[in-house]
């Protein structure tokens, strides 16, 4: 199975937990049958990303980066490569790459979709990103490391989020949050 498949049954089997979910859903399905390799960067102007939203251990804090170029505290994530074999091990080795932490229990069902314009992406625009968010969890202890595409990384309380994160991560968060606690 290749990343494209992975990602067109993922999306195709995901339960949208409501309207616009479901909107975006379709969109994104449909881009995977309009697109070949709407896994992959090259894709424009739009493609498919993996991220991962990392909470610690004890689910009271998320790890946050703030991204070089949006200057604002978001997930771990970033594109597909074409060494992923699924969406979830996209959003993984993206996780591992930009918070330094190995080991990370990732749920591989998708939390939520976000379609998001990148305005530095390059000469065509509108550019967006297509994004499918997981949920991941740290062990315990675990130290991060803040890479070269972050100019920060630091683990929030989920009641004391930097006011530079957006309303779409805060509603990443709230709905990953609700998954770790087994709420519907």
């Amino acid at each position: 199975m290749t990343l494209h498949d992975d990602a067109y049954a993922t999306l195709t089997d995901w339960p949208a937990p409501d309207a616009e979910q479901e909107r975006l859903r379709r969109l994104f399905v449909a881009h995977l049958d309009a697109e070949p390799d709407a896994m992959l960067r090259e894709c424009r102007p739009d493609h498919l990303t993996g991220s991962v939203i990392i909470f610690s251990s004890d689910h009271r804090h998320v790890l946050l980066t703030l991204h070089r170029l949006a200057k604002l505290w978001l997930q771990t994530g970033g594109h597909c490569e074409t060494s992923d074999a699924t969406l979830a091990d996209s959003a993984l080795r993206e996780g591992r790459e930009e918070s330094g932490i190995e080991q990370l229990a990732i749920d591989p069902v998708p939390v939520q979709l976000s379609r998001h314009e990148v305005p530095f992406f390059g000469p065509i625009q509108p550019a967006h990103h297509l994004d499918v968010p997981n949920v991941a969890v740290a062990p315990p202890g675990a130290q991060h490391v803040i890479s070269d595409e972050s100019d920060d990384l630091a683990w929030f309380d989920l009641d004391a989020l930097s006011t530079a994160t957006d309303q779409e991560v805060r509603d990443l968060i709230a709905a990953a949050t609700t998954r770790l606690r087994g709420r519907p």
